[in-house]
């Protein structure tokens, strides 16, 4: 009795639950900020950036304080993002048709009667709840035709790590200000009812399976822990792998001295000549308060302004200003200390 109440638990948790309504976002503490107009998204644990913006900057594999810069746009495709047709997951499918295919044929050969229907209401078992919660992702569209400012956005990644993205408002607005949805092909209501039909198979085919021959049985087990093995598998590959992202078009623009940098520093400073413009950093809280920092900010800005990034048509790299950010950073430090000293003596003497 106590294997059907299992069954029952479990089943009825997956019938009142609610269907996920949009992909799980990264979870690393980003700041994404809009560069013309600064306006921020705050991104916590709870959140973070778009599912697939987050696998088209492929953001896991950037070293610490580095700066990528790339051009995203989207181009004339039949299809919008979707399931790649031939991905991990759908080798995973065929891979659990060909063990049911093989434990039916099992069945058979031993004359399992028991084996055989509890193969076909198990095998069928998956098909339903395939079909109850199919989906199709849908992401935001811009409605609206009027002029906005520039779209480029500046990505941080807590380990220090810059991405500039020059981009359009559609693009922009599809893939970092508005979440991706889940569009259900079923109801909610038709959702439940499957899970109902789908717990009443489950049932019966345990009791199917119950009752077969113990080489039927054994055939299961190994069946299921090579189909276990399998997803641990799949599930530690690159997810960008299971989508097809043709629709958009990610060119890399790379810039003078290469994407690793030796500080955050160096890095920040990098970003800001790809960006044009410091007011980003203030509004998204990068760089610390303080009076040297601002000092530093300021310098930064006059520098972009007096000599702005440009594109080498040699190389084709970005080529930044010649400015040594580190040695100015620590300039404007031993002149704030040297201010705060004198202010303190000259409070002191007048104390005295």
């Amino acid at each position: 009795m106590e294997i059907f109440n299992l069954i029952s638990s479990v089943c009825l948790n997956d019938s009142t639950q609610q269907l996920p309504k949009s992909l799980v976002p990264s979870l690393a503490d980003n700041e994404i900020v809009r560069i013309s107009t600064c306006y921020k998204i705050r991104v916590d644990d709870s959140t973070g950036v778009n599912y697939i913006a987050h696998l088209l900057h492929d953001g896991d594999s950037l070293p610490p304080y580095s700066v990528r810069c790339e051009r995203i746009s989207k181009i004339n495709f039949p299809e919008e993002v979707k399931a790649r047709a031939l991905g991990p997951t759908t080798l995973l499918a065929f891979l659990g048709c060909a063990m049911s295919c093989a434990l039916l044929a099992l069945s058979i050969h031993l004359q399992d009667g028991m084996a055989l229907l509890a193969t076909i209401l198990l095998s069928f078992l998956s098909t339903l709840v395939g079909i109850g919660s199919r989906w199709r992702l849908v992401l935001s569209e811009r409605k609206a035709t009027r002029t906005v400012p520039i779209s480029d956005v500046v990505i941080n990644y807590p380990h220090g790590a810059f991405v500039i993205v020059k981009c359009g408002e559609d693009v922009a607005r599809s893939l970092y200000w508005a979440p991706e949805e889940c569009k259900y092909y079923r109801s909610t209501r038709s959702y439940r009812l499957i899970s109902l039909i789908g717990t009443l198979i489950l049932m019966f085919g345990v009791i199917c399976l119950g009752n077969a021959t113990i080489n039927v049985q054994l055939g299961y087990a190994a069946s299921y822990i090579i189909l276990n093995a399998a997803y641990w598998i799949v599930a530690a590959l690159p997810q960008r792998w299971n989508w097809d992202l043709r629709c958009y078009n990610r060119v890399p623009e790379p810039c003078q001295g290469g994407e690793k940098n030796k500080s955050f520093t160096t890095a920040l400073w990098k970003a800001i000549a790809i960006s044009g413009t410091t007011k980003w950093v203030r509004v998204a809280g990068i760089a610390p308060v303080t009076d040297a920092w601002d000092m530093w900010l300021r310098k930064a800005a006059q520098v972009i302004k007096d000599e702005p990034c440009t594109l080498d048509d040699k190389t084709g790299l970005l080529k930044l200003p010649d400015w040594d950010p580190e040695e100015y950073l620590s300039t404007a430090h031993t002149e704030i200390n040297a201010a705060d000293i004198d202010r303190a003596e000259n409070a002191g003497g007048a104390m005295v």
